[in-house]
């Protein structure tokens, strides 16, 4: 999911948004692993549906951290 967040920032800027569909593909074959990541973007976080990809890899950051 960092690895997602770097990319867009270098493809589009320090400024690029995204959603928690960034990380998957269009074909949801894994919809328990989507519903995490989606709970974790709503619920745990609170975060809008386009959040700042910097602000999401630093989340992630401090989550891999504690």
């Amino acid at each position: 999911m960092i690895g997602v967040c770097d990319a867009k920032v270098r493809a589009k800027g320090a400024n690029v948004g995204l959603s928690f569909y960034a990380f998957f593909a269009n074909k949801n074959d894994n919809p328990e692993l989507l519903m995490a990541v989606a709970e974790w973007w709503i619920t745990t976080h609170r975060l809008d549906h386009f959040e700042k990809a910097n602000k999401v890899k630093a989340l992630l950051e401090d989550a891999l951290e504690h």
